[in-house]
């Protein structure tokens, strides 16, 4: 997944993680999240989003953008 097609929320989502890295980029921020179950997920926002180190956010992916691949390489459907 990219980080443009997941959600961020400070309250709720479809995941929840710690904030790792915060990259404040100006226009965006990228938020390095640690999802148990699901590893470091990085997730784009715009501007200043709020979330520091150490904090909970709540990532939401956009469905229709997930795509999984085997440990081989190969296209999951």
């Amino acid at each position: 997944m990219r980080p443009e097609h997941i959600r961020a929320s400070h309250h709720a989502g479809d995941w929840a993680g710690t904030v790792g890295i915060v990259e404040h980029l100006g226009s965006d921020t990228i938020l390095h999240v640690s999802v148990e179950g699901v590893g470091m997920v990085k997730a784009r926002v715009e501007g200043e989003f709020g979330l520091r180190h150490g904090q909970k956010a709540y990532l939401t992916p956009d469905p229709t953008k997930i795509h999984r691949f085997s440990a081989d390489g190969k296209t999951i459907l």
